[in-house]
């Protein structure tokens, strides 16, 4: 049976939403990502250090490394990404099945972080507010 390789992000999305709690949305740059609760799970690669049609995906620093050693051609770092725990993958070496592995594992580490997040909801004029403690300094 032969896999059919990934080559956009519409194919990222579709999986990704399957998954509980994922939301396909699209950073401050208009580039495409799957958050959970607002917290950053994978995207598209929009630094200039990373190739064209490259996905960043959270994972762990021992995952990345074990990812890097097993299949080199389908993923990779650049010194930009190294200091976070995120690998990049190239799309078009990246099955289907693969893709489903790697999200899983990218929403297992993303849940906790989207669970300690403040509720954020949205105010009148459209702006997050969050339902949190206040991050300013009391007036004095």
């Amino acid at each position: 049976m032969k896999r059919t390789r990934l080559a956009t992000f519409e194919v990222v999305k579709a999986v990704g939403v399957g998954f509980p709690d994922v939301e396909a949305t699209t950073r401050y740059d208009g580039s495409p990502v799957l958050k959970i609760g607002g917290v950053f799970m994978a995207g598209i690669a929009t630094h200039r250090s990373a190739e064209p049609d490259t996905l960043v995906v959270r994972t762990s620093f021992e995952e990345r490394e074990w990812l890097l050693e097993d299949a080199p051609d389908a993923y990779y770092i650049t010194e930009f990404y190294r200091k976070y725990p995120l690998v990049l993958v190239r799309l078009a070496k990246l099955d289907q099945d693969a893709l489903r592995d790697l999200l899983s594992v990218s929403r297992q580490l993303t849940l906790p972080k989207a669970r300690a997040r403040p509720t954020v909801r949205k105010s009148g004029a459209g702006r997050s507010v969050s339902a949190g403690p206040s991050r300013r300094r009391p007036a004095e």
